[in-house]
């Protein structure tokens, strides 16, 4: 099977993860990148107003064609208890390419769960397996053993 691991990370840490689902699972991966500057103060403000808001944005090229893939893996930082734009943006561009879907999240204080529930209604599928982790948990190197669970529910 093969398998795609997809994400966005304004900050690093929702990459750490993806970077860790794709080295147990030994698959590809790709970093989604926003044209819009969301570094800073002002990019989290604006970040944060524009997922309120349900907007899309402009990324840059995608390289890889998730058609090519059996499973694609989502992952996507919380931003105002809902999917980051960047993301949003993906799956509305690229959900008719999806076969099957997983998902993963990272938040600060609370909103992952119901954002694991936008993301799979805006993907139009059942995910074969979800990960919710806090960032705090990330930052302290305690994400690797959620991940593994994770993997061995992909392989179920």
């Amino acid at each position: 099977m093969r398998i795609l691991v997809v994400f966005y990370s304004r900050t690093g840490t929702t990459k750490k993860v993806g970077e860790a689902i794709a080295s147990e699972l030994k698959c590809d991966w790709e970093e989604v990148f926003d044209t819009k500057e969301r570094k800073g103060f002002f990019g989290y403000l604006s970040a944060g107003r524009d997922a309120w808001r349900e907007r899309l944005t402009i990324l840059q090229v995608i390289k890889k064609d998730p058609a090519d893939y059996d499973l694609i893996i989502i992952g996507t930082p919380v931003w105002f208890f809902n999917i980051s734009t960047p993301i949003r943006t993906y799956i509305f561009q690229y959900k008719e390419r999806f076969k099957k879907i997983a998902l993963f999240v990272t938040y600060r204080g609370s909103g992952g769960e119901g954002t694991l529930t936008k993301m799979a209604d805006l993907c139009g599928k059942i995910p074969v397996a979800t990960l919710a982790i806090r960032e705090k948990e990330v930052k302290r190197g305690r994400y690797l053993t959620p991940v593994k669970e994770f993997v061995a529910k992909l392989n179920e």
